[in-house]
């Protein structure tokens, strides 16, 4: 059920609205990643999916809805990814984002490293998680509480 809703607001943002190939978008990682989803009045506005290898944590696939933008939902959103990330045994959390908001994803700690490059015919960079804001720290020490 939530890998429907997350696949209902990834079409909606990344082929409806950016033009990205629906067969590029969907892919065979959806089977093994783990993904997450912000609501709310109990519909789906946003998703992010986490996929494992070994030590290693890739964010992606993060979408909000356009009427939900700048309210936080991403934000919050990027904070449980990382926060899941963690709690899975990531030593190392990295993501592609696309140019446009590589300012958000720093504001949050990730810097880029290598230079940009194509991907779904938008322009992206890699970028790696160097620290955990005060915020998200707090966030996380009350998650490990019983």
């Amino acid at each position: 059920m939530e890998l429907k809703q997350a696949m209902r607001v990834r079409i909606r943002v990344f082929v409806r609205e950016q033009g990205v190939p629906e067969e590029i978008e969907l892919d065979d990682e959806d089977k093994r990643a783990l993904h997450l989803l912000a609501s709310f009045g109990g519909s789906a506005v946003g998703t992010a999916r986490i996929v494992m290898r070994g030590g290693q944590a890739k964010i992606g696939r993060m979408a909000v809805l356009k009427s939900h933008r700048r309210k936080k939902v991403g934000k919050n959103l990027l904070r449980r990814a990382v926060i899941t990330a963690k709690k899975q045994g990531a030593r190392k959390i990295y993501l592609h984002a696309q140019v446009a908001v590589l300012g958000f994803y720093e504001s949050a700690g990730f810097r880029c490293v290598g230079p940009v490059f194509d991907e779904a015919g938008i322009a992206h960079r890699k970028m790696v998680l160097e620290r955990t804001t005060p915020e998200w720290t707090k966030t996380q020490r009350r998650d490990r509480r019983p």
